[in-house]
């Protein structure tokens, strides 16, 4: 009887572990850690709702492949008691309860002892009342050597663990949710995504929205005719450089149209860049007018 054909060695190189986890789902067992790969901590109440999203698709086929990695840690592992109680009465009353500074100070000096001392690494909780998240945020946290994420449940933390860690306090926008998981979530998506190697076409990152502080044009492919409507004559020309003028000029009649903050801060960006004034915006409102689309 003939032996089947060994299979070949697997590559190891840069490879710090293959590290077992009994999170319940697939990509987190086994996963590989390329050495220097940017890191995810989350501590949260719900370590099961992880991977979630981040598990499939491109991000997903990264975190596989080890291009970064992601460790969501139960803060209910680090109080004590039979009951493992990790929130209390808030002080001078009032409605909920409040996530203990104790409980979440083991849990946030547990990340601290298990990540590089001299790393970048911003430690972050999700919280309404936060610095807003954008995508120049992503970027910076992007080119970390990882983050730390706490995901506040109830009425939310005692200010003093938040103070004394120093905690950085990050907002997705003016809106109240159950807890902070899905912020999360959203978070390490928009971050991960602009590691290298994460995108199939890094090009795609720097021209989508708020790369250059505008709007994305609109995008269109085929069919040239679609229910009577039809694709950009300039967009079929092959002219590359009248192709990106029109984009651009799409760009800034969206950004003035729809988000007059950004535009704003666009044009003090540009006067700030040519006080001689000698370079102009496009009209926004004249060279990039849309195709008007047909009934």
């Amino acid at each position: 009887m003939v032996s089947p054909p060994k299979s070949p060695p697997q590559k190891s190189h840069g490879r710090l572990a293959v590290t077992p986890s009994r999170q319940p789902r697939v990509l987190m067992e086994d996963t590989p850690q390329v050495a220097g790969a940017w890191r995810a901590q989350v501590l949260t109440l719900f370590p099961e709702m992880f991977p979630g999203p981040l598990g499939g698709s491109l991000l997903g086929k990264a975190l596989d492949q080890g291009l970064w990695a992601l460790n969501p840690i139960d803060i209910r592992r680090f109080a004590e008691g039979k009951h493992r109680t990790v929130d209390d009465t808030p002080a001078g009353g009032g409605p909920g309860m409040v996530m203990k500074p104790d409980v979440v100070g083991r849990a946030l000096d547990f990340c601290a002892d298990t990540r590089p001392r001299s790393a970048d690494w911003p430690v972050i909780y999700l919280s309404p009342r936060g610095k807003p998240f954008d995508q120049a945020m992503a970027l910076r946290l992007s080119q970390a050597d990882g983050i730390t994420m706490l995901c506040g449940r109830f009425e939310g933390v005692d200010q003093r663990v938040l103070d004394a860690r120093r905690v950085q306090e990050v907002s997705l926008g003016d809106f109240v949710m159950t807890g902070g998981e899905i912020a999360a979530m959203a978070l390490i998506d928009a971050t991960v995504r602009l590691i290298p190697r994460v995108l199939g076409n890094q090009a795609s990152a720097e021209e989508e929205s708020f790369s250059a502080g505008l709007l994305e044009a609109p995008h269109y492919t085929r069919p040239a005719v679609w229910e009577g409507r039809e694709i950009p004559e300039v967009l079929l020309s092959g002219h590359h450089a009248k192709i990106a003028e029109w984009r651009h000029a799409q760009a800034e009649a969206l950004t003035k149209e729809r988000r007059p903050d950004l535009w704003r801060a666009h044009v003090a960006k540009a006067a700030s860049e040519d006080p001689t004034g000698e370079a102009e915006l496009s009209d926004a409102h004249t060279s990039a007018q849309r195709r008007p689309e047909k009934d």
